[in-house]
């Protein structure tokens, strides 16, 4: 490292706030990346992810969550509870909401429970390319009003705008000390559960509404041939009624071969081998009830 170890700043960040406000794609502008899938789908992150961005004076190990909301199916409540016990993680807190014209109410009990978890708050007013900027001070002196001490930094993930000035007042709230993991890398995730959610996003982007939140992606098998700079994937398309099953396959298989074809163009770009993707579509009734195959999927 170019700083010392006394200088240099290093610690978790846990990003927090409600479904479809920007989570992810901070995340990847953030570390530079793709580590997080993201589509227009409600709940699209359902598990703890990492990503890991290195500086010469600081590390930021950014933890993804999924969005927190109200829940009442078993899946449901297993996502908010992964995303609540890895908000507690974060030595600093993350909180993100949609830029408006007032403070959402459902933000604001987000925020107000990111809070109470005790680490220094910071809050990203994402999406503020969607409104002039005189629109939205009303909010952001709203929001220092109802959380004094702390930092409210208006951003667009998207576009990138004010985001180095965010990762700025992140470092600052940052524990002082070494890295915590190796410089060149970028997430924790394997390839595996790369691939299963790269083909989980272009079945959620491809399908929009028409495929319900419910379909998962199991990979069955992955071989790795390195002499041909090629990857062999094999991945079961989950969905829980028969009905859903000739939708995703499409007439003469064109809508699984179209999910599949951006499936490994992208697996191709991420893992820097030629990809050879095998899919098929497999009916599990009912397995977002089921504990045991929930904890399959989210792990």
């Amino acid at each position: 490292m170019s700083a010392t170890t006394h200088e240099y700043r290093a610690g978790f960040v846990a990003l927090g706030g409600r479904t479809n406000v920007g989570k992810s794609t901070l995340l990847n502008r953030i570390v530079g990346r793709k580590v997080a899938i993201v589509s227009p789908r409600p709940q699209t992150t359902r598990a703890r992810i990492l990503g890991i961005r290195t500086d010469p004076d600081a590390q930021l190990l950014l933890l993804d969550t999924p969005g927190l909301h109200e829940a009442s199916k078993e899946l449901n409540r297993r996502m908010t509870e992964t995303a609540r016990k890895t908000l507690a993680e974060g030595e600093v807190v993350l909180g993100v909401i949609e830029a408006g014209i007032r403070l959402d109410p459902r933000d604001f009990d987000v925020l107000s429970e990111l809070r109470k978890l005790g680490a220094p708050l910071v809050i990203a007013i994402n999406k503020v390319d969607r409104h002039p900027k005189e629109r939205i001070l009303p909010q952001i002196a709203e929001i220092g009003g109802a959380f004094p001490g702390s930092e409210v930094v208006p951003i667009s993930a998207l576009r990138g705008e004010n985001v180095a000035e965010l990762i700025a007042v992140v470092k600052s709230m940052l524990p002082a000390g070494p890295a915590l993991m190796p410089e060149d890398e970028y997430t924790n995730q394997t390839e595996r559960m790369i691939a299963a959610e790269v083909i989980r996003e272009k079945i959620f982007l491809r399908m929009r509404q028409e495929v319900p939140f419910s379909t998962a992606v199991r990979i069955e098998n992955f071989a790795d041939e390195p002499e041909r700079r090629l990857k062999r994937i094999s991945a079961v398309i989950v969905v829980e009624r028969e009905s859903h099953k000739p939708i995703l396959i499409g007439v003469g298989g064109a809508t699984l071969k179209a999910i599949g074809t951006s499936a490994r163009i992208e697996l191709e770009d991420l893992l820097g081998a030629r990809v050879f993707l095998e899919m098929l579509v497999k009916v599990e009734a009912n397995w977002t009830r089921d504990p045991r195959k929930i904890e399959e999927f989210l792990a």
